[in-house]
């Protein structure tokens, strides 16, 4: 027995470690409280039981006490119709049940004995229970707290990890509005300079070259006819391009 016992409390210890990583303690402290009704309900049952007991021997003395009585009359019958024989049979029968009375009042002591020492153990587990009760709702409501605290506490984490990340995402988008400008301001640094073609644009760069060359064309030859009619003196209307062809 004493085998069996070490080894089932080992297996019980491993158990509780194993059960400790994912129990509430919550469920356990009343898991607990409801076994420790469970064993005053035995105690006082128990107490019932032994007053119950008490009362059944109770009755058979006052039964014992009656029939004692009863052949006390008989004897004193017996003897007024001077029958001593009847009258010594009913004190003979008289003392056997003061005898059985004397065992009953011995059983009786022990009874209430018993039933004093339950009702003051049910009465004191009574009290025991109750402080644990209260103890017990003390220490769920403390958990909760801490539990409440913890979770919020996970939440804070949570909230600056999330933030971090969102601070380098910001940054990182940030970054990239800031390559795309610098890439858009390069692109429009070389269109304007004629070193790409604007794909967008209707305009010819060929034609546009031509067009400046013959607009350099005309402004020489109105220059030309310019200084020829100064030079001659004529007051005539300045020629126009189209004249100088």
């Amino acid at each position: 027995m004493g085998v069996m016992k070490r080894i089932n409390t080992i297996f019980q210890s491993k158990t509780n470690a194993a059960l400790n990583k994912v129990e509430d303690p919550r469920q356990t402290l009343d898991l607990s409280y409801e076994q420790q009704l469970d064993n005053l309900t035995k105690v006082k049952r128990a107490v019932a039981d032994v007053a119950t007991a008490r009362k059944r021997v109770e009755i058979q003395a006052e039964q014992l006490k009656s029939q004692g009585d009863k052949l006390a009359e008989q004897a004193k019958a017996a003897l007024s119709q001077n029958n001593e024989p009847l009258a010594r049979e009913a004190l003979t029968r008289r003392e056997a049940i003061s005898g059985q009375l004397k065992d009953l009042e011995t059983q009786h002591a022990t009874i209430l004995e018993q039933e004093h020492k339950l009702t003051e153990t049910a009465q004191r587990l009574q009290i025991e229970v109750e402080a644990f009760r209260t103890k017990k709702e003390t220490i769920k409501a403390t958990y909760t707290a801490a539990e409440a605290s913890a979770h919020i506490s996970e939440a804070v984490s949570g909230i600056s990890t999330s933030m971090g990340d969102a601070g380098a995402a910001m940054q990182r988008a940030q970054d990239k509005v800031a390559a795309m400008q610098a890439r858009s301001g390069a692109l429009d640094e070389l269109l304007a300079s004629g070193a790409l073609t604007d794909l967008t644009s209707t305009r010819d760069d060929i034609q546009a070259q031509l067009d400046q060359a013959k607009g350099t064309s005309d402004v020489d030859a109105q220059l030309a006819a310019m200084k020829t009619q100064l030079a001659s003196g004529a007051t005539s209307e300045l020629p126009t391009g189209e004249a100088t062809h």
